[in-house]
């Protein structure tokens, strides 16, 4: 008995044929998915979480009047410096080690003699930081802290700090640290200073009025 349905065209068969058959090209010519570089940014939630321990003005803070214990700010430094330390043995070997040991030196005095109060920037401070256009960033542009090419990254989030145009960093490396220390990790400079103000004296104001009266 013939097939009543021999001959006659079907769009969904002839779809799935062709799915099949451009699923198992990659696989007859050995084509393999380009495996995506794996960041060596760290993940900083568990900093996150102890920060908001010890910032009095902290939402999750309930008493604003209670200052942290130093076993408190010592846990912050201390997960700050171990994924500091974790970048650093991760860093290529071309890689200038050199920032990372300073700032890894830096959050080990500071437990040795942990503060009372953290000194460092708002979150606020952070989200107005000026943002570096991808289009602006050269091919060899690379983060102090972690040493990875900013365009390595499909989506970088780049941050120039305010004491000079060239102190670019990946906001995720540089963001726990200006939490904490609220200085520039090149120079060092507290970026919430304010300029002081020369006050002209009195006395030399009227001078100058009575000068061109």
């Amino acid at each position: 008995m013939a097939n009543p349905y021999e001959g006659q065209y079907s769009p969904h068969l002839n779809l799935l044929s062709i799915k099949l058959s451009s699923n198992s090209y990659p696989v007859e010519h050995n084509i393999k998915d380009k495996p995506k570089g794996k960041s060596r940014r760290p993940d900083m939630s568990t900093f996150f979480s102890q920060l908001s321990n010890v910032e009095t003005s902290s939402p999750s803070h309930h008493n604003p009047h209670a200052e942290p214990t130093p076993v408190e700010v010592v846990a912050a430094y201390n997960l700050l410096r171990q994924q500091y330390e974790s970048l650093l043995q991760s860093a290529p070997i071309t890689s200038d080690p050199t920032v990372l040991n300073s700032l890894i030196s830096s959050l080990e005095t500071q437990m040795d003699s942990p503060p009372t109060t953290v000194s460092g920037v708002p979150q606020s401070y952070l989200d107005e930081l000026e943002r570096v256009p991808k289009k602006a960033l050269k091919k060899g542009d690379t983060c102090p802290i972690c040493a990875e090419k900013f365009l390595d990254d499909e989506y970088p989030l780049v941050v120039v700090l305010p004491c000079h145009k060239s102190h670019r960093f990946d906001l995720d490396c540089v963001g726990p640290w200006l939490r904490l220390n609220g200085t520039c990790p090149l120079d060092r400079k507290e970026l919430m200073k304010k300029k002081e103000v020369i006050k002209v004296p009195d006395d030399y104001e009227e001078e100058f009025d009575d000068m061109y009266a």
